[in-house]
């Protein structure tokens, strides 16, 4: 009686702080409340709706370098006129709000069922509100929805998996990576199959819907190196030795302009592919596929792709706190530290944009430091999330704990209250 008294008054709990931090945020996209620095806000009202404007005509934005996304974004952008009855702006924030019930749902769900955590739930929990209102004010928490959907059913459901992700990528690209752990035999072949037609079927039917479906692809090989990136650090601090180049707004976001800066976008995207090739190696190395595998890999593919590349804007987090809450949301998974320095980078975040952008910009002492402690949390977190999967599937020293669960009996594993 004790283990229900204490799950029901965590659950009242985990409720409760959901409801206060989400009515913070909600003050903040609706600027009862105001955080210093850039108007994080606008990008809904003046970007997303103009491009509302445009898909309702009936084609893609083609004429937009900023329209960078896949084809079924267009549905995310669109999604607001299914609330006629408020405007574009507060529509998008309902639909975010809606979102990320979904999410806290599916993990309250999840976290009642044998073999089951609560520390997914509370990741997601305390990790939205971490990043401030720019939470609610992109599309990012919508995909990340479909994602951890698709994580916490892919035990049971791979073909569901394979349609929620593949859905998913054609939304914002990453969500194809939730792949990575899937188990080898029938679960990887129904899963990846169905992701391939689901793709395939939906860029076909929005192809023939809107012209320029694929217009986006031109639009991202040419971006540079993002201010908040990780390879940005050189020029931040290269700024304090004489070179000369510029912070710019290009191709919709903050980017370094000038010498050498097509060398270190190039490196980015050479350590991206090495990130692929580790992937690959360690896929075809793991001998064991537990039942938390398939989400503590997607949180490393996400990691190990986020970390290296040319951008890492401040909504990317979004998609890391979403892929290390279903990680945790299993008892088995051993990435307890990475999600925390997830945690950790993303209240980061929040004070290197929107409070301190501006010393970001300048590359000021404030600056550098900022970017340095959240994007070398960024890379801690990647490296002991790949060591720590190595470890548990291909080296085996992880494998007795991770099986120390599926010994209890079935009173003590399905209580969190007195399981250990």
């Amino acid at each position: 009686m004790a283990g229900v008294g204490g799950s029901k008054s965590g659950t009242r709990l985990s409720v409760a702080v959901w409801i206060l931090s989400r009515a913070a945020l909600l003050l903040c996209v609706f600027k009862v409340v105001v955080l210093p620095g850039p108007d994080v806000i606008s990008d809904v009202s003046v970007i997303y709706q103009g491009w509302y404007e445009v898909l309702k005509t009936g084609t893609f934005p083609l004429d937009d370098v900023t329209w960078q996304y896949p084809p079924a974004a267009a549905l995310a952008i669109l999604s607001p006129a299914v609330l006629p009855f408020l405007g574009y702006a507060s529509a998008f924030f309902v639909l975010a709000l809606l979102s990320d019930a979904l999410v806290f749902g599916l993990l309250l769900y999840a976290a009642g069922r044998p073999g089951k955590s609560r520390r997914g739930l509370w990741v997601w929990t305390w990790g939205v509100p971490l990043l401030g209102p720019t939470a609610y004010a992109r599309y990012d928490l919508m995909v990340t929805a479909v994602a951890v959907a698709a994580l916490l059913a892919g035990a049971r459901h791979p073909r569901t998996l394979g349609a929620l992700a593949g859905f998913g990528a054609l939304l914002k690209m990453w969500p194809l990576l939730l792949l990575t752990g899937t188990p080898r035999g029938r679960a990887t072949r129904r899963s990846w199959t169905t992701a391939a037609g689901t793709a395939a079927g939906l860029t076909l039917l929005l192809f023939a819907a809107l012209p320029g479906a694929l217009a986006f692809l031109a639009f991202q090989r040419d971006r540079g190196t993002e201010i908040e990136s990780l390879g940005a650090l050189a020029f931040h601090v290269a700024r304090h030795f004489g070179w000369q180049g510029d912070a710019l707004l290009h191709y919709g976001s903050v980017e370094f302009v000038g010498a050498y800066v097509p060398l270190v976008s190039t490196l980015a995207l050479a350590l991206s592919l090495l990130a692929l090739g580790w992937l690959v190696l360690w896929r075809l190395r793991a001998k064991e596929f537990g039942p938390s595998t398939p989400c503590d890999a997607a949180f490393a593919a996400v990691l190990l792709f986020t970390t290296t590349s040319r951008v890492i804007s401040p909504q990317y987090l979004i998609w890391l706190i979403g892929a290390a809450a279903a990680c945790l949301a299993f008892r088995a998974s051993r990435m307890a530290l990475p999600a925390w320095l997830v945690l950790a980078a993303t209240g980061m975040t929040l004070l290197e944009f929107p409070v301190w952008f501006s010393h970001v910009v300048a590359s000021d002492p404030l600056g550098v430091l900022l970017l340095a402690v959240r994007n070398g949390l960024l890379v801690a977190a990647a490296l002991t999330a790949c060591r720590r999967l190595w470890r548990q599937t291909v080296s085996g020293s992880g494998r007795r704990t991770a099986r120390a669960p599926i010994s209890l009996p079935a009173a003590r594993a399905d209580n969190p209250a007195i399981a250990p």
